[in-house]
């Protein structure tokens, strides 16, 4: 007898409700009634003077979207400040820090944890080497940045899109293969906030295979990158393609991810041939423990995983470190050119 599967639990429920629509995100409806009433409560407050978006003396790029959960921000921040840095851009992050101890402001340097910053903004200052600063106010963190370097000419936001006292310049809308969900906003549905047409500072990335919803963007790109040793990334030394397609031959291979979607990243392992286990773990797990079992033979991890993780506490296990390449599409820089153009002719 095959064994049962687990009952799935009302979370599980509701997320797959806001999707699809159902019973339970029916009756959620009179929360996402209230929810609606006290964002335009807050956004009358910005209009008429009793709330106030802040100013910064640079450009500020936010990097978002209107869904909850896991959509591709932080690979289109890492894309996105790579177009910059080619185009002699000097620009730093600023970021909550999502899942880290505390809430105040802080500067993520090399000797940073997750723990203390977060894992994405620990990501992004290490694949990157852009300053990064952390802090539940977006835009107390971007004054501590300035301050730390005034050199910087231009300020990426990896989230923020609903934190209205930072001011931006330039949106970018990320959306996977969920689009809208069932068109709801919370807790009835994923929506952080009603959908509108799109501006003219805004514009859309989709990571996904092709567009989820009907605004007009720009189809990213992902493939793997390659593979280095935990040790290795750690170093700083880049993935290499040749080191991730050599371990199709590795037996006893585990995959482990504690992203927003792991079956994606091991379906991107399959497609190359890899034959392995699969450990899916929740989005930003803390790799307290080690989540693998004593007798794994050898493992691939995602960066973001990876960042939690020094090769020290793996002793003698091999790990991998598994690269994304991401593009955000055919198109993109020459509008992110014309939106650049625009910014800078009026700085």
């Amino acid at each position: 007898m095959s064994p049962s599967l687990p009952k799935p639990t009302l979370a599980d429920r509701l997320q797959q409700e806001w999707l699809t629509g159902g019973p339970l995100s029916v009756a959620l409806l009179p929360l996402s009634w209230l929810y609606r009433t006290l964002l335009a409560l807050r956004r009358l407050a910005y209009a008429i003077g009793f709330k106030r978006v802040e100013t910064l003396p640079v450009p500020v790029i936010v990097v978002g979207n209107w869904i909850v959960g896991g959509a591709g921000k932080t690979p289109t921040t890492l894309a996105l400040l790579a177009m910059l840095r080619t185009r002699g851009l000097r620009a730093g992050v600023v970021s909550r820090g999502y899942g880290r101890e505390s809430d105040g402001v802080r500067l993520v340097t090399g000797v940073s944890t997750a723990r203390e910053v977060g894992d994405e903004p620990l990501l992004i200052h290490l694949r990157s080497g852009v300053p990064v600063a952390v802090g539940r106010d977006r835009v107390a963190a971007a004054r501590a940045l300035l301050a730390a370097e005034p050199g910087l000419q231009l300020l990426v936001s990896d989230d923020g899109l609903q934190h209205w006292r930072l001011p931006r310049n330039l949106s970018l809308l990320v959306f996977d293969e969920r689009g809208l969900g069932n068109g709801r906003l919370l807790p009835a549905g994923p929506l952080r906030q009603p959908p509108a047409t799109l501006a003219a500072d805004e514009l859309v990335v989709y990571n996904a295979p092709q567009p989820s919803t009907a605004l007009p963007g720009f189809v990213a790109g992902r493939r793997l990158a390659g593979a280095v040793t935990l040790a290795d990334w750690w170093a700083g030394k880049p993935a290499q393609m040749d080191t991730l397609l050599a371990l199709r031959e590795r037996p006893g291979l585990l995959a482990v991810a504690g992203v927003a979607r792991p079956q994606r990243f091991f379906d991107m392992l399959a497609a190359l041939g890899l034959r392995f286990d699969s450990l899916a773990l929740p989005d930003h797990a803390d790799f307290g423990s080690l989540p693998w079992p004593p007798d794994a033979a050898a493992v691939l991890l995602t960066e973001k995983d990876a960042v939690k993780l020094s090769p020290e506490r793996v002793g003698a296990l091999p790990v991998w470190v598994v690269a994304l390449d991401f593009s955000p599409g055919a198109g993109f820089e020459a509008a992110l050119d014309t939106q650049l153009q625009k910014l800078f002719a009026l700085a």
